[in-house]
């Protein structure tokens, strides 16, 4: 039982502070590439769904990879959560930032959709580390 309570507690633990650092990266890369006022027509060049099994629930998750120019260069990115409609070689307008044209995203701005999203991931993370961190204590 001590394995349980030293290793995979902290374990999880971490896993889930990881998940929330990954939240607030992509909205904040979303929000800066939004506010950038930067746009490009970019090219669909690969359209794929992933299936995630959780608790017996398949969920399909839609992947689009897009291709567009920016200050002249070649840029390529993959974003998740496209329309399920678009597919290889439609066009659509992309925003992105000059510092760093990778993580552009293709997504129309909705800010407040996406904090909302944030924070209630955020809350989930929250409290999943605080009840981890409790049993930690009381039983460990």
């Amino acid at each position: 039982m001590d394995f349980v309570f030293h290793v995979l507690f902290p374990l999880l633990i971490a896993l889930m502070l990881w998940g929330g650092h990954s939240i607030v990266r992509r909205t904040r890369q979303r929000r800066r590439a939004w506010e950038s006022g930067l746009t490009a027509q970019a090219r669909v060049v690969r359209a794929y769904v992933r299936v995630q099994t959780v608790n017996s629930v398949p969920r399909r998750i839609q992947y689009h990879e897009y291709d567009f120019t920016a200050d002249g260069r070649a840029v390529r990115f993959t974003e998740a959560g496209g329309p399920p409609s678009r597919s290889v070689g439609d066009e659509t307008l992309v925003y992105y930032t000059s510092e760093d044209p990778e993580s552009a995203t293709a997504s129309e701005p909705v800010p407040g959709r996406d904090l909302a999203g944030a924070v209630i991931g955020l809350a989930a993370l929250t409290a999943g580390v605080v009840i981890a961190v409790n049993v930690m204590i009381t039983y460990g």
